[in-house]
This record gives C-alpha cells, structure tokens and sequence, in this order.
C-alpha cells in the first residue's frame, strides 16, 4: 500500500488549484497523480483542508460483532460445539460469515474451543 503524502504537499496543491491552476496543471507541477489532485480539492471544498483519512484498522468485525451475544449464547447452551456448526447457526439466522471470521472473533475475546484437558509433559515418552 501507498505511503500517505505529506500535509504540506496537499496544502501546496490546493493552493496551486486556488491561485488559478487546473487540477491537472497543479498536479504535473507537484509531481501527484491527478486524480489525488482531484480527490484533495474536493475534500478542500468540503471540510476546510484535504486531510488524509485514517489508515489501517479493522473495518469488517463489526459484522460479526453484532452477533456477539448470540454466539455467546450458542456456547454456553452447548459448549463443545465446532466453528463449523456455528457458522451454520450464524447462516440460519441470515448472516453468513467464514471459519477465518470466526476464529478471529474468539481469539479477540480469549474464547478457547479446546475440548480435552492438557495433560502434563512427561520426561521419558512423548505424549499427545
């Protein structure tokens, strides 16, 4: 992914674009893309100044997230269920999500699927 361009150089092309400049001419002259150009303008005249937008983060979970208590609920009726026959209560009640969603769902709340105790290293024999 692209690195974000720096405040300064947003404000420059804006002020280009304001002192007479078309969007294109201002871009050449800067050395940006056109269609940033564009972009900046447009968030200039809408805001105030063209801010970068934040970068990164999760912007999907919050789709699994809503049905947090459900799940929750499924495993506390029935402990020892699968990913899988979650995923397919989660499909009867109308919200398809993947096995990856899923798993990552329980291990941002530190729900643990083991179904047997750990058992002890032993010294002589390897153990399963």
């Amino acid at each position: 992914m692209a690195r974000t361009l720096s405040q300064d150089l947003r404000d420059r092309v804006i002020a280009a674009i304001d002192a007479g400049l078309s969007c294109r001419a201002a871009a050449d002259r800067f050395g940006v893309s056109a269609s940033s150009a564009i972009r900046w303008r447009q968030r200039a005249l809408e805001h105030g100044e063209a801010v970068a937008k934040p970068r990164g983060g999760d912007r999907h979970s919050g789709r699994i997230e809503a049905h947090g208590g459900f799940i929750r609920e499924l495993l506390a009726e029935q402990g020892d269920m699968t990913l899988v026959e979650v995923q397919a209560r989660l499909i009867e009640r109308g919200a398809p999500v993947g096995i990856g969603t899923l798993h990552r769902f329980f291990v941002r709340h530190g729900i643990t699927r083991k179904k047997r105790p750990g058992t002890q290293s032993s010294k002589t024999v390897p153990t399963s």
